[in-house]
């Protein structure tokens, strides 16, 4: 297995910024990515976690603060903004990504269902993902959220 290359992570942030043009209608401002430093990736009020099988092991991850992510829900024409919609919205964004990557990268890039959470993510240290994750840092109506690549790949791949 070898790491999942600087380039190939442009395959997420094109898909972050067909995302919300999209389904907000607007741009969204993606920072460089970077590796995050000893292994701490950045985590918000929701994260969003997909499992990665396959050719490829790891996950990727989608974490927002909560006001951003009812902003996406009005944006989505949704006037309910209970816990449980912000959570389908964690995770049916960072599907969305993930299932982008999946067109991109082939059948080797397995994507499990959208596993989301509130609050820290604590399974993602404990289960031996790179140890220094890919980060993209997304600014969309001055709400900053984070993608998270924790990828190994076949070097094939």
């Amino acid at each position: 297995m070898s790491d999942i290359s600087e380039e190939r992570i442009r395959v997420f942030t094109d898909a972050v910024k067909r995302y919300f043009s999209q389904t907000a209608g607007e741009a969204v401002e993606i920072d460089t990515a970077f590796l995050a430093e000893d292994g701490n990736p950045v985590y918000y009020d929701y994260t969003g976690l997909i499992s990665i099988s396959g050719g490829f092991r790891g996950c990727v991850y989608f974490s927002a603060p909560r006001v951003l992510l009812r902003h996406l829900l009005v944006a989505h024409g949704e006037a309910d903004h209970r816990e449980e919609n912000l959570l389908d919205l964690v995770g049916e964004v960072a599907n969305n990504f993930s299932g982008n990557a999946r067109e991109h990268f082939g059948p080797a890039f397995a994507i499990s269902p959208p596993v989301a959470v509130k609050g820290r993510p604590d399974r993602l240290k404990s289960d031996g993902f790179r140890r220094r994750p890919f980060v993209i840092s997304v600014t969309w109506k001055a709400y900053t959220a984070a993608i998270a690549v924790c990828v190994e790949g076949a070097a094939q791949a």
